[in-house]
């Protein structure tokens, strides 16, 4: 929309040659056809999205704040609208110009308040539950009184006019539902889960949607009307809605849309709000529209015991404009209800309402991540035959086989040394109609970002759950939606709700076929670093390199070497740990190696290690864990050795290293007390060795994983605050 604000005659369009040359007129006429196409397809998108059942569901503060939210704004409209009429809005019909005022103020815009919502992961609270079903019943009200006021603004003169304008548009909703809706629900019945849906489905669907949108427009309502009404009535249980979303998104957000966007700019001219007396009645629709919205809706959720800062939080969300909002005024500007200077101004309040929204929300409304405390956060523990729960996310398929044989590696074979694996998939909240409706299916499960993936044709879903099948792991293959800036929420709270001991997390890069590791993202790099700051467990790093090749290795077949070299520290001690556990598994060989500084030395080598406590604090429980490692090592010689090694500079280190660049998996810790090998890394966050072990020069075969022990001391900022008198209800429990 700004974009096409700066191409209009607000800005680069003040130039006539410019104007002339981009958008010359004739050029017009094809823009506005597409714009408009491409429209009607985003409403029946729109349609879509909104479930009529979950308006059904729809309790009584919900319903109040709807409804206070679209009359006490529509009410200010009407005054409003009487001061534009006797300054800017001179002569224009009196009613529709009312009519269409109220809805301008009064409409909440479903679809943005939807991504919104997503963004600020409120859609599983209270405020994000009681805010989608207002903004459904509000939505549903303000296309009706857009009919109205479309109907009001025809060109008829016999009064009559508007009245045979509701009634046909009351008879073709009636023939939707009990002509249209059958003919689209048998196709949906007819397209089954797992198999593709028939081309003639699609074709007769988007046929529908042109075919009603027409006989709105002859009706006299507006072509929007009917497709918007297809999307509502269209069923959305199985594959069918989703195959058409997939369809015509992309196309849809991707091309029609900006075009619209741009289309609405070119007649946005902001140059006609001048002098006092504009800027006055700018400033007076906004105040008005804001104060209708959120004082309204603030003061009807205190009556209906809505706490305090959430009753806040629901005003600003429920005056969330947007694109909804600018079709309205576009109608308006069409029908010549609304001239330029009231289309700008109305154009900027809806720009500005919908800029505050989220920026506001954030500031007086984050509710605290709030869990029971438990006890096993890490790997290394006094009870080993204490169930082990692990929480690995995954970005995609490529992910699959390393993670599924480390897995299987790491299952244990100790009586009742259970293993619980929450697999996770990391999606990117996009701007995709399918990604919210994800998103909403996922908040009818309980819960919204986190939710259990139902998707049964989800290649792996099925790839996670046939495994689990044929082995004794439990798998729960879950799914986290969410922008990537604030994902680690999601991971970490997932991580806390499930009682994980360690999170195992992808590397940022992946292995290319020539061997050199490319970067996915700056995105993806943050949000490793930002889980190791906040997890509220341990935390593996995976560097895949092909662990057992690009297919998951069968049980029997499985034959892995696994080395750990242990220099001394917490995270060590949590990497030998892991290793022990791996080492069960009767196809791993573990191999450790301890390093040693000679007598007097320490294996900084003179280095200033930042962060990590001294080599003496640690000494006696790495002894420790050391002992109890040998006395293992002496039970278990066949699929365990070690050996130890004096090391005197780096140089030893490297060597000692690149002795074991051909094994399967090396397990090393983060923050060993060692110098780094490394002088320069992108990877500061793998630490001094495992900064090296990444590198493409190190190998193209090991995988490694970073890990990093749990310390309750240097927790300092959880994301999830625990609380011992905290009872985790069924949905948090839900898998």
């Amino acid at each position: 929309m700004q974009g096409g604000i700066l191409l209009g005659p607000s800005a680069f369009g003040r130039s006539e040659k410019f104007l002339n040359t981009v958008f010359p007129k004739k050029s017009l006429t094809v823009l506005d056809t597409l714009a408009s196409v491409g429209l009607l397809f985003f409403l029946f998108l729109v349609g879509l999205e909104l479930d009529i059942r979950s308006i059904k569901r729809t309790g009584y503060k919900a319903l109040c704040i709807a409804l206070s939210g679209i009359t006490i704004p529509f009410v200010l409209g009407i005054g409003t609208s009487l001061v534009l009429r006797a300054t800017i809005s001179k002569g224009v019909d009196p009613v529709a110009f009312l009519v269409f005022m109220g809805v301008a103020l009064s409409i909440t815009a479903f679809p943005v308040l939807a991504r919104i919502l997503a963004e600020l992961k409120l859609l599983n609270t209270d405020v994000g539950r009681i805010a989608m079903s207002a903004a459904a019943v509000n939505d549903i009200a303000a296309w009706v009184l857009l009919a109205l006021a479309i109907s009001l603004s025809g060109s008829g003169t016999s009064p009559l006019v508007p009245l045979w304008v509701l009634l046909s548009g009351t008879a073709f909703i009636l023939f939707a539902i009990f002509a249209v809706r059958p003919l689209l629900a048998a196709m949906a019945k007819r397209s089954l889960e797992g198999e593709p849906v028939k081309e003639i489905y699609i074709c007769i669907t988007l046929t529908i949607v042109l075919a009603c949108s027409f006989a709105t427009d002859v009706i006299g309502i507006h072509a929007l009307f009917g497709a918007f009404v297809v999307g509502i009535i269209m069923p959305k249980d199985g594959p069918f809605a989703g195959v058409l979303i997939e369809k015509i998104e992309d196309l849809v957000s991707g091309i029609f849309l900006p075009l619209y966007f741009v289309s609405s700019g070119l007649k946005t001219n902001v140059a006609t709000i001048s002098g006092g007396i504009s800027w006055a009645l700018l400033a007076l629709v906004i105040f008005t529209a804001c104060f209708g919205k959120i004082v309204g809706t603030f003061v009807v959720s205190l009556i209906c015991k809505v706490p305090f800062r959430e009753a806040l939080a629901l005003g600003f969300l429920m005056n969330t404009k947007g694109l909804v909002e600018l079709i309205v005024l576009n109608i308006g500007k069409d029908r010549k209800v609304l001239n330029d200077q009231a289309f700008a101004i109305c154009v900027l309040m809806a720009l500005f309402t919908t800029f505050i929204t989220t920026p506001i929300v954030m500031a007086v409304y984050k509710p605290a991540r709030r869990g029971a405390p438990y006890k096993h956060k890490t790997i290394q523990r006094k009870d080993p035959n204490s169930e082990v729960r692990v929480l690995a996310c995954f970005h995609g398929n490529h992910n699959i086989p390393t993670l599924i044989n480390l897995i299987e590696s790491s299952r244990g074979t100790r009586k009742g040394a259970k293993l619980s694996v929450y697999a996770m998939h990391l999606m990117e909240l996009s701007e995709r109609s399918s990604a919210i409706t994800m998103v909403h299916k996922a908040r009818d499960n309980g819960t919204p970002f986190c939710g259990t993936k139902r998707n049964e044709d989800d290649q792996m879903v099925i790839a996670f759950q046939a495994y689990g099948k044929l082995s004794s792991v439990n798998i729960h293959p879950m799914t986290a939606v969410s922008d990537l800036s604030n994902i680690h929420e999601d991971i970490c709270a997932s991580a806390h709700e499930k009682h994980a001991a360690m999170i195992i997390l992808p590397f940022h890069k992946h292995q290319r076929i020539s061997g050199s590791m490319e970067s996915l993202g700056h995105a993806f790099h943050q949000v490793n670093k930002l889980v190791l700051s906040h997890a509220p467990c341990s935390v593996g790093i995976l560097v895949d390199r092909g662990l057992g090749g690009t297919s998951q290795v069968q049980a029997s077949d499985l034959s892995f070497k696994v080395v750990v070299p242990f220099f001394g520290g917490s995270d060590d001690r949590e990497a030998l740990s892991y290793g022990l556990r791996i080492a069960e598994h009767p196809g791993i060989l573990l191999n450790v190696i301890k390093f040693i500084a000679p007598p007097g030395k320490t294996l900084a080598f003179g280095a200033k290690l930042v962060g990590v406590a001294s080599n003496k604090e640690h000494k006696e429980q790495d002894d420790e864990l050391w002992s109890k490692f040998l006395s293992i090592c002496t039970n278990n010689g066949e699929s365990m050795k070690y050996e130890e090694k004096v090391v005197e500079n780096k140089g030893d280190i490297e060597r000692a290293l690149n002795e074991i660049n051909n094994s399967n998996l090396i397990l090393v810790g983060r923050m060993p007390l060692v110098a780094p090998l490394v002088t320069e890394t992108d990877c500061p966050e793998l630490g001094p060795i495992g900064s090296y072990l990444a590198t493409s020069e190190f190998s193209r075969t090991a995988s490694v994983v970073v890990i990093q022990q749990y310390n309750h001391s240097t927790d300092k900022n959880p994301l999830v605050m625990e609380e011992s008198s905290y009872q985790q209800g069924p949905e948090s429990e839900r898998v």
